[in-house]
């Protein structure tokens, strides 16, 4: 089998054939304006700048539910956290009634290991709920391209799509992919 050429496999034909097809045709065609015509410099800067906007405001949009998600989800940890560091001697050792009373060191120390010990699941389960958000409500969808700026007539998909990154109309049941 060592003394066999390439051509017993057909790795000769196998790249004719590759050449043939230049490249996969686009997912859809309506998208597509042939051939697209360039904007101007200023209209393209004025263009760029809004594309731009919208890109940073969509940005801080996810990052604001994001902030929200994680605080919901990992208030007692927090909260553990807190109480145990507020009640050790070590640290700031509070005068409050209920560091006195049913918090001493030990169980000051055991509450800021059981925040810590909690933390990693529910960081697991608050990144899961922002990502599941973010697939229901198509958020990522919601980012435009830079050639929005460059070309004209390039549509705004989340507007003709059925609203604000396509949360309005739901699920797309069609699935363009090329396989």
């Amino acid at each position: 089998m060592a003394g066999q050429d390439t051509e017993d496999f057909g790795a000769e034909h196998l790249s004719e054939k590759a050449r043939m097809i230049p490249s996969l045709p686009p997912y859809d065609m309506e998208d597509q304006l042939l051939p697209r015509e360039p904007r101007s410099t200023c209209c393209c800067l004025a263009w760029t700048l809004l594309v731009v906007t919208t890109n940073i405001l969509v940005f801080f949009m996810n990052l604001l539910l994001l902030f929200v998600i994680f605080t919901i989800v990992l208030l007692p940890t927090i909260v553990v956290v807190y109480f145990g560091f507020q009640c050790h001697s070590k640290v700031l050792h509070s005068a409050a009634r209920y560091c006195r009373s049913f918090l001493d060191d030990s169980s000051s120390s055991a509450l800021i290991i059981l925040g810590f010990v909690i933390m990693s699941p529910l960081i697991v389960a608050a990144m899961a709920i922002y990502c599941s958000l973010a697939r229901r409500f198509h958020l990522l969808l919601c980012f435009q391209p830079y050639s929005r700026a460059v070309y004209k007539g390039v549509k705004w998909r989340w507007y003709e799509e059925g609203g604000l990154c396509r949360s309005v109309r739901g699920w797309n049941t069609q699935v363009k992919a090329w396989v």
